[in-house]
């Protein structure tokens, strides 16, 4: 099975999680974007509204920030992988608690298994604090 197929069944299994928390108030879950091939992935918080209305990662403010910094470094969405610790988003972009960062983080933590990036790259105070607890 290959990396992508692994990666589908994660997103299937986290859609078919009727207890996850956030998922009742989400409109989309967002499950990470980006080459599961990559040797590079970056790790933010939570999605925010434009991810949430989109299904995808990064694509608001913070997603066009994110690729001028790739292009400057000469990379490419096709070059890394994006996802986030939460799934789904917070009401009102409120800060994630405790139980549910401890919820969502086992899907993260098989999406990077699955990608075994070289270099893992922590965007946003909750994502460095995961890799640092």
């Amino acid at each position: 099975m290959g990396k992508g197929e692994e990666l589908l069944n994660i997103e299937k299994e986290i859609l078919s999680n009727l207890e996850l928390p956030l998922r009742d108030g989400a409109k989309n879950l967002v499950f990470g974007k980006g080459n599961p091939e990559a040797s590079i992935i970056f790790i933010g918080e939570a999605p925010g509204r434009n991810e949430d209305e989109q299904g995808e990662p990064f694509v608001g403010a913070a997603g066009k920030n994110l690729n001028r910094l790739l292009e400057k470094v000469g990379l490419s969405l096709d070059d890394v992988y994006i996802a986030n610790i939460l799934k789904y988003r917070p009401p009102e972009n409120r800060d994630p608690t405790p139980d549910e960062i401890m919820m969502h983080t086992p899907y993260l933590l098989r999406q990077i298994k699955v990608i075994r990036p070289k270099v893992v790259c922590s965007l946003g105070n909750y994502a460095t604090k995961f890799f640092f607890a």
